[in-house]
């Protein structure tokens, strides 16, 4: 198991993924919490059963390490903050090569467990950062220490989303780029035949009927691919404004005031939560949990219990309403404090 003062570092050096400043209260109905998306430790696999499952090896030098080598690595990685990356030299990895030359060593057991959350945050930095491939293999990395575990679907979800958008914003910069192309195309044309016109007037002063309709007629070819050109680029803009519109983030539409604790109202305390919660489809909030708190257990319940019966507009993807982790900061503050 972790020390304290590991564990301590590890919620100081890892940063929270806050999405949007702290919101001010207002009033709403009460409901119940809904229920967190970790599992239990009974409910689901081991550790060590997923690394019975997972691919033979990590590399030959984890594999040339012995089991108390391998532990001691593990703790300096946590206390440089590398949980899953970089990739063969994380406490991830470090942690599940223990478990499979001894899959009931409890130590291994506990730390994976312990520091799951804040492998699945710096999963969702990755993820944020737009580097796919690294999130992919960091999320394949969790999984073989929990595979049941409801963070992963998000995290997956995620993934598939910010992946889809990316190919979209790619698609329309291409369009974008093929109208302005499509757009100085028609514009060379325009020279170009307005200086053949010039040279033939001056070639021919006295120009015949039949050369006056030939003229007219490269005129109006002209006239007519210049509009084309320019429905093109209309096209193209107004497909990349709906695009825009299809795609957005959650929004709040209302927000249930915490209640405050009356012990620590008597006792003057003030303080702040960081949670963290999925905002379903429907725009419901679910899978609240805290983050970070200061004072610690003080303010906790009160801010899950406000978080839960918060309502939401849903995170639009291709419009089509998804499944996004947000993180909140609820203050606790007395009157005049």
């Amino acid at each position: 198991m972790m020390q304290p003062s590991a564990r301590a570092s590890l919620r100081r050096s890892l940063p929270i993924l806050v999405l949007a400043a702290a919101l001010a209260a207002c009033s709403g109905s009460k409901q119940p919490a809904a229920p967190t998306a970790v599992h239990p430790a009974a409910a689901r696999p081991s550790a060590a059963a997923s690394v019975a499952q997972a691919a033979p090896g990590s590399g030959s030098r984890l594999a040339a390490m012995s089991v108390d080598q391998l532990m001691n690595e593990a703790q300096k990685a946590l206390k440089q903050d590398r949980l899953v990356a970089p990739a063969g030299d994380n406490a991830f990895e470090y942690y599940l090569e223990v478990l499979k030359r001894d899959p009931h060593n409890r130590a291994a057991q506990d730390a994976l467990r312990e520091t799951f959350p804040y492998g699945a945050q710096t999963v969702d930095q990755t993820i944020n950062q737009k580097n796919y491939p690294e999130a992919q293999r960091e999320i394949d990395l969790l999984a073989k220490a929990d595979p049941t575990n409801y963070t992963l679907t998000i995290l997956r979800s995620k993934l598939d989303a910010a992946r889809k958008l990316a190919a979209q914003q790619q698609a329309q910069q291409q369009a974008q780029q093929l109208a302005k192309a499509q757009a100085a195309a028609a514009a060379t044309a325009r020279q170009t035949a307005a200086a053949a016109s010039a040279r033939q007037a001056q070639e021919q002063q006295a120009p015949t009927a039949e050369q006056q309709k030939q003229a007219e007629q490269a005129a109006q070819q002209q006239a007519a691919a210049a509009r084309a050109a320019a429905l093109k680029q209309q096209q193209a803009q107004a497909a990349a404004a709906a695009a825009q519109n299809r795609n957005r983030g959650a929004r709040i539409v209302r927000q249930v005031p915490p209640r405050y604790p009356l012990d620590a109202a008597r006792a003057g305390e003030q303080g702040w939560v960081d949670v963290e919660f999925t905002v379903n489809p429907d725009g419901s909030v679910g899978n609240v949990h805290v983050t970070n708190a200061e004072p610690r257990r003080v303010f906790d319940r009160a801010a899950v219990d406000a978080v839960s019966r918060w309502k939401f507009k849903p995170a639009l993807i291709n419009g089509v309403p998804t499944a996004v982790v947000l993180q909140r900061r609820v203050e606790f503050r007395l009157s005049g404090g």
